[in-house]
């Protein structure tokens, strides 16, 4: 049985430029479930996450969140960007980028609080990266990275989190360790992740948003090679992964 719908579009167009990038989108997104949306190089799958964050509006349609413009629920997502930038020279601690989460929560821009630390360290925890929450952030791995960047999403206290291509640049071993931590998150919070990798998320996640220009949401389980060849324009072979020990 579905819960309550948390995500929600009707008959959404959007352009970049007078170009369409989506036509016609209508789709729900329930309450505590694990989604991935995939498809082909700029065929809109980061344009739709940055309707449901208010970032971009359409030029035809509705969406909501939580029942409200998008951009008025913000303080309900967090949000990891697919390319964060960062001089890895830089002194900050995995503490301090954990903690720029909670801007906008209360706090503006320092000092923070010990319900801050308190909240970001959980965060960290939760992604099993507690124990370096002293370390400097550019000596961690591509992975560990990636942990403290889903934190700092975290740390915003989420009912939604909306993540881009999470396990870019990382190794099968990383990205199966990711995968899991993320499943383990989606049965309290809704996590919605871009990803290329169709095969490997289908594991995992229980829908999937295939988008290029049109959306169409279906059980993963209903997958097969013709929808993937329609979605793709071309033959597409999926490959399942088989990580786990």
């Amino acid at each position: 049985m579905e819960g309550e719908v948390i995500v929600s579009f009707q008959k959404v167009d959007f352009s970049y430029n007078s170009v369409p990038v989506l036509e016609g989108v209508s789709f729900a997104i329930y309450d505590r479930s694990f989604i991935s949306i995939v498809g082909p190089n700029a065929g809109g799958k980061t344009t739709l996450l940055k309707l449901m964050l208010g970032l971009l509006n359409p030029s035809r349609g509705t969406i909501e969140v939580f029942g409200m413009p998008p951009e008025r629920a913000r303080s309900f997502i967090g949000y990891m960007p697919q390319h964060v930038q960062f001089d890895t020279s830089f002194p900050v601690t995995v503490l301090d980028v954990v903690l720029m989460g909670r801007l906008g929560n209360g706090t503006r821009f320092g000092p923070y609080g010990k319900k801050d630390r308190a909240i970001c360290i959980e965060a960290l925890r939760r992604l099993e990266m507690h124990d370096a929450w002293k370390h400097p952030f550019g000596a961690l791995s591509g992975g560990q990275r990636q942990r403290v960047l889903i934190a700092r999403a975290l740390a915003t206290e989420p009912k939604l989190l909306l993540l881009d291509e999470p396990t870019s640049n990382v190794d099968v071993a990383v990205e199966t360790e990711l995968f899991e931590l993320l499943n383990a998150l989606s049965k309290t919070t809704t996590v919605i992740v871009v990803s290329h990798d169709l095969g490997f998320v289908s594991q995992y996640v229980q829908r999937v948003v295939c988008v290029n220009r049109t959306v169409a949401v279906h059980p993963t389980a209903a997958i097969t090679g013709e929808m993937i060849s329609d979605l793709y324009g071309a033959a597409v072979r999926m490959v399942q992964h088989d990580h786990r020990e």
